[in-house]
């Protein structure tokens, strides 16, 4: 089986001029966004204009998670975003696990895996407070230009959010639920590398294994028991660390080893979507910055949901289109950790199921 060598990025954009930056740079870059966002979440609504002034541009474009969707300007960011958010977690902390540098094609881009913490104290998008802890799972994608942020992508762990309020909307997951955990043995935040060909490195071997998913043994095999076996000696197990850990959307739930990525994720997921394009629009980023890689799609994967092997809701070969980031840490030549947040809510409401009822 032959891994296909192919552009994943967006269609269109393959012959632009490539902007290139220093590790010096990128590295200033990186602490620009996170004292953006610090200060926002930080300082709170008392301070929220002028803080939002100083960090977006004046028509920055929106890219949020289902039910929010897509959206421009400052000013409904704050509106439906920012306020309300922080009307409901009012005493909110952010604490980041991963920060990723770097540009793609001629964008400057800074992605996070963070948590943002504070008591659920009045309802947000429809769903009730607990009066307790809450830990969302947030992860962004930021593109700047001259020092301000002109396009977000975030997404929000939602069904992490109902499953904390004790109001579980799903099945139960095949994976292991609750916090992401850090990077192993290293830093994810802090950390500068000033080789470029190190970041080089990481991201094509992202890439390479992601092509590899190309292969789909699934359109053969009917047996679970023949697909596992053939998912476990796919070409994707070049790249796999023998203790990788699979960070999923709450849903899917969390799997360790190749074999617990193939049971909890892959089988279901093949089986249930075997119509699908990875790369129908391709990736707005894919980044390397050090041991880290960073790849994402917005409705870049587009796919027929054709059973209930996933998630267990009955199939009438409904059209779906995916929001997807891929968070990598590359270990002892290998990849280590995925950490992969994924709209499932906006997945689910293209197949008539609204979990928020919106």
């Amino acid at each position: 089986m032959q891994i296909e060598q192919f552009d994943t990025g967006l269609k269109g954009q393959e012959k632009v001029e490539k902007l290139v930056i220093t590790p010096n740079e990128n590295y200033e870059y990186k602490q620009l966004v996170r004292g953006y966002l610090s200060k926002i979440v930080n300082e709170g609504i008392s301070k929220l204009d002028e803080n939002l002034e100083n960090a977006f541009s004046k028509n920055v474009r929106v890219n949020c998670f289902h039910p929010l969707n897509e959206f421009s300007g400052i000013e409904k960011y704050k509106e439906l975003f920012w306020k309300p958010l922080l009307n409901s977690f009012p005493d909110l902390e952010r604490r980041e696990q991963l920060v990723i540098g770097g540009t793609f094609r001629d964008k400057l881009q800074i992605g996070s895996i963070s948590s943002l913490s504070g008591i659920f104290k009045n309802s947000w998008l429809g769903i009730n407070p607990n009066n307790k802890m809450i830990n969302l799972k947030c992860c962004e994608i930021h593109e700047l230009k001259n020092n301000k942020i002109v396009e977000s992508y975030i997404l929000i762990d939602l069904i992490d959010l109902l499953i904390q309020t004790g109001a579980n909307p799903l099945n139960a997951s095949r994976g292991s639920e609750g916090n992401w955990l850090n990077p192993i043995n290293t830093d994810g935040v802090n950390f500068f590398e000033k080789n470029m060909e190190i970041s080089k490195a990481s991201l094509e071997q992202s890439l390479i294994m992601q092509r590899s998913l190309n292969i789909k043994p699934e359109l053969e095999i009917s047996s679970d028991m023949h697909l596992k076996e053939k998912l476990l000696n796919h070409p994707q197990n070049d790249y796999w660390h023998n203790k990788m850990i699979w960070y999923g959307p709450s849903g899917i739930g969390t799997a360790r080893s190749l074999e617990g990525f193939v049971d909890n994720h892959q089988l279901p997921f093949r089986k249930t979507f075997k119509e699908r394009n990875y790369w129908k629009l391709g990736h707005y980023c894919e980044l390397g910055d050090g041991k880290f890689s960073l790849t994402a799609g917005w409705n870049s994967i587009q796919a027929v949901y054709g059973s209930d092997d996933w998630l267990g809701y009955k199939s009438e070969n409904q059209k779906v289109t995916m929001r997807v980031m891929d968070f990598y840490h590359h270990d002892e030549g290998k990849i280590r950790e995925n950490w992969v947040p994924i709209d499932i809510i906006h997945i689910l409401k293209q197949i008539g199921v609204d979990v928020l009822k919106t």
